[in-house]
Formats: structure tokens, sequence, C-alpha cells
């Protein structure tokens, strides 16, 4: 039986849900949502696995949604994967057995095929009833194929399941049975109502508690702007939506510029209210203060703790990020003395301040970053291990950007679309054709600064293409903005990828040797490649162009 329908949300409180499925499921999400049109404004997403992942992060780095609704193997494969709830429409006992009905009128053999895990009950109903019911899970489409086509060869005729079982088993030419009722896809969207509900009650409750945290103290960045499609930044992500739902320290490692800080914001975004996902985020360089004042920093003083010590004392970023996270960058920099006062914080749970007697309870996560070799360190006898230890119960390495070849181009795009915003600029209507005929000079660079010094070039490359929109985005022109790009060779980093074509070489001189009309024949009149080619832009090739003509 339905529960009884909560009352509509004010319009601007609307919680927004997005149903994702494919097949069958696809049309009973659909056939629901038309009920609970004034509950909700809800979107259905045709899409499933990596496609839905991937549609769904891209969409909520700037649209806001509440809840999503999936099943079966999609749906497991998308919790582990979004920062959003995702709910999973579960088959009740009730419409196993209805399912089971159907398909034994069907045949005498019959079976059901879940994702990971069988159904304990479902041997005894069986047995109970006389039901000759074959159970087999399966954990990718490949396994559940396989599994569909050994049941038909053991005389299995009709096969229960969800959306990939049915029409796998169709394909197969068997008589699918699908296993969802329409009240299973009800209770479902009962309970992402309710979580948005919850949600947004919890939600309120935090700012008429602790008011509305300073910008300075708030992580500003999540899951969604992990960004990258290749193997290893989903392995991140994944790791980041996992170590987020425990309260256990982190230990970040990865090269500078390789997103450190993001991931610790985005491990602190995601994790539950009730370990601080609303409470204060505290970053710390500690190689960046002198050692005299990190103290001071950390632990906070009591008046006239030392000669100008501020009146009244002063609270530490300890205290500050109580009942939050605090990230302390480059951990590895930290001074030997104050790694011991470290390692007593997070053993005691309490933190003294310099000059001060009283201990103050603090419940605070520590995320920490190095770009180090903190073991190698701890070997020298520069670091404490068991301080390192006690950081280091979780550990994440982040990928240099050079292993993450298949990431670079997208992440130029995306970055100086961004940038060539942040100056009022709007970007040529092929700027995607532009860029990719820069590929290979982006990839055959080692990038040794990471993200960060991507992010540095597109910017750069923004400032000039705002200064003169008529400019394209070709190889010469990037090396003219960027000339650090065309020593990639001497930086002594492997390719990311496998070997790329080199750009045309323009030997010295050529240029003024050869005339624009020439060179642009040579490219068959294509004006982009011939300007790339003689390290113009198209404005001046065009002004070159009409020069020679009039002194001919």
């Amino acid at each position: 039986m339905r529960s009884a329908t909560p009352p509509p949300f004010d319009a601007a409180d609307k919680p927004v849900i997005w149903t994702v499925a494919v097949s069958r499921l696809s049309e009973l999400f659909r056939d629901i949502t038309l009920e609970y049109d004034e509950l909700a404004t809800i979107e259905p997403i045709n899409l499933g696995f990596d496609e839905a992942a991937r549609h769904i992060r891209e969409r909520m780095a700037t649209e806001r949604c509440d809840a999503v609704i999936a099943a079966g193997s999609n749906a497991a494969y998308l919790k582990g994967r979004l920062s959003v709830p995702v709910v999973i429409a579960k088959a009740s006992g009730f419409d196993v057995m209805q399912a089971l009905a159907r398909a034994r009128r069907v045949s005498e053999r019959i079976a059901v095929v879940t994702y990971q895990e069988k159904m304990p009950e479902l041997s005894e109903f069986a047995a109970t009833f006389g039901f000759d019911v074959a159970q087999r899970t399966y954990a990718t489409e490949e396994d559940a194929r396989a599994q569909i086509n050994e049941l038909k060869a053991s005389g299995v005729r009709a096969i229960v399941g969800a959306g990939l079982i049915t029409d796998l088993a169709e394909e197969a030419g068997l008589t699918a049975v699908f296993v969802y009722s329409a009240a299973s896809i009800r209770r479902a969207f009962d309970d992402a109502l309710e979580m948005a509900r919850l949600t947004q009650l919890e939600s309120n409750r935090a700012r008429a508690r602790v008011g509305v945290v300073a910008d300075t103290l708030r992580a500003r960045h999540g899951l969604n702007d992990l960004r990258g499609d290749s193997a290893a930044m989903e392995k991140t992500r994944q790791a980041v939506v996992l170590y987020a739902k425990s309260p256990a320290t982190v230990l970040i490692q990865g090269e500078t510029g390789c997103g450190k800080e993001l991931v610790a914001q985005a491990i602190h975004r995601e994790a539950p209210r009730s370990l601080g996902a609303n409470r204060p985020f505290v970053a710390v360089n500690c190689g960046a203060i002198a050692e005299s004042l990190l103290e001071s920093e950390l632990f906070g003083h009591e008046e006239g703790a030392f000669t100008g010590a501020r009146r009244g004392g002063h609270a530490g970023l300890f205290e500050a990020a109580n009942r939050g996270t605090l990230f302390l960058d480059e951990i590895g920099e930290m001074p030997l003395a104050l790694q011991t006062r470290l390692l007593r914080v997070l053993e005691e749970r309490e933190v003294v301040r310099v000059g001060g007697t009283r201990p103050i309870a603090i419940s605070v996560r520590i995320i920490s970053a190095t770009h180090c070799d903190l073991e190698q360190r701890v070997r020298e006898g520069r670091f404490r291990a068991d301080l390192f230890y006690r950081l280091a119960v979780l550990r994440l390495a982040l990928p240099p950007l050079r292993e993450r070849g298949e990431d670079i181009v997208p992440l130029a795009e995306w970055s100086l679309k961004n940038a060539l915003a942040a100056l009022g600029a709007r970007p040529h209507p092929n700027l995607h054709a532009e860029i990719n005929a820069c590929a290979p000079l982006l990839l055959r660079y080692g990038w040794p600064g990471n993200v960060r010094e991507l992010r540095n070039l597109t910017e750069r490359l923004a400032l000039f293409l705002a200064a003169e929109p008529l400019q394209a985005l070709t190889p010469g022109f990037v090396l003219s903005v960027a000339p650090e790009l065309q020593a990639s060779a001497s930086t002594g980093n492997p390719p990311p990828q496998p070997a790329v074509p080199a750009l045309p070489a323009l030997p010295a001189g050529a240029a003024s040797q050869e005339s624009a009309a020439a060179v642009l024949a040579r490219f068959g009149g294509r004006r982009d490649a011939a300007a790339g080619y003689l390290g113009i832009s198209r404005t001046t090739l065009w002004r070159r162009l009409r020069a020679e003509q009039a002194a001919s």
C-alpha cells in the first residue's frame, strides 16, 4: 500500500529528482512520474552506467539535483560515483512472487537472475510451493549474457529479472518477465521525496544553529569539480565518495598542481552532516608559515604567551575547524617539534594553547597532503613514523596530468572557456575543433606543473584571445604565447599517449622568404593552417595577402 502523500513543496523548494533507467524500466518511471508532478520536478535520464555518471556529474556542475532514482546494477554503479543521493528502487517479495507466477504459466523451468546477490528466501519459497527455480547472479553485462545462455542450454524457458536481464533474455529467445511493479517504483519516489525533505530540514537547523560559515572557512569545491573521464580520475572520484563516509584521517599524495586541496574539499563536502560536511573547512600550508608562528596558528595562544601575543588570547586553527575539517597542506614540511604536538592532539582529541594549561576538547577531521615521499622522510628521521601512520589511515595518490593523457585536451578546452568567460569574452564557435588541432602540441608536453600549469596556460591564452577576437587558436599562436611547449622534449617526461605527429617545422627565415599566398596555396586555401604555419593570426594573414596583391 502506498504511503500517505506528503503535502506539496513550495514552488521555490520543490525538489529536483532525476530518474536513470534504460529499456522497460524507463517506461515505468515515466508512467509514475505523472503522479508526482505537483510534488517534484522530475526528469528522466535514459542512459546507463558510465554514460549516466558522466552526464550527471557534468550537469551538476551548474544544475541542482536533490536525488537520483535508479534500480539494479545501474543503481549500484551510480551509488559510488555520484555526490547526489542515489535512491535504489527495489522489487518487493510480492513483486517476485507475481513475476514467478507469470513465468510459471509459460514454463516449468524458470530462473531468477539478480545483480551480485541471490535471494535467500527464494529457495524456501520454491520448495514450499513446488517451484523449480534456478537462481543466478551477475556482475557485468557480459557475465549476465553468459548466465542466460547457460540457463537456456540447461532447458530454462522463462527468466525473471530487471531491465538488463529481461532485454538479454528476449535477445536469447526466451520469455522475459519484468520483476518491478508500479508499487515498488512509487516507494522509491516516496523515499526520494522524504530524503529531500530531511536534507532541507537539517540544512535549516544547521543554519539556525551555527549561522552562515565565513567564506574563508567554506569548502567551495566538490566531486563535480574533479574533472576528467580517464580511468585514473574515475578511481579518484570513487575513493573520494568512499573516504567521505569515514571520520578517519586521509593522506593525499601527489605532485605539485595535481589538485590535492580540491580533493580534500571534495571529501569534506561529500561527507554526511554527522561528519561535519556543513561545518568549517580550514586549510593551512605548513611550509608557508614560519616555525615560530605555525605553532600559534595551529594551537592558538593565551594572552601574554609571547611578545606580540594578542590581548585576550587567540583561538588556533584546530579550534576554528572544530566539528569540521582541518586540511594540513605540505605536511612533510612541518618541523619535528610541532609533529610531536600534532600527534598528541590527534591521540587525545584535545588542544592546549601556547602559554596555556587548560585542555580544550575538539572534534576535527584531519586531511593532510604532501608532494614529497613521506616514507622516505621517515627513514631519514625527518618525519615521525608514529605520526605518519596516524595521518595515513586512508591514503589517496593523485595521478600526474601526464598519466591522464585522455583528459588533457578536454581539460584545456573547459579551462579556456572558463577563462574567457571570466574576461567577458565569448569563445569562437569552432573552439572545439581549434583546440583539437593543437592536441599534438598539448599531448607531447610533460606538464610538470600538472593541472595548475594547464589552467595558468589557458588563462594566458584567454587574455590574448580576448584582446584580439579574430585570432584563431592555432599551434603557431599557442607557441607564440607559451614557448615552453616547444621545449617539451627536454623535460624528460614520457608522453602521456603514443607518439603524436610533430608540428610542421618552419626553417629559420622561411617566413620572410615565402609569400603568404604561396603558403595558403600549399595548405589548400585553409587559412587557419597557413596562419599557424607562419605563426601569425588569421587577421595578419589577410593583411599580408592584401598587401601582396596590391604590390603585384
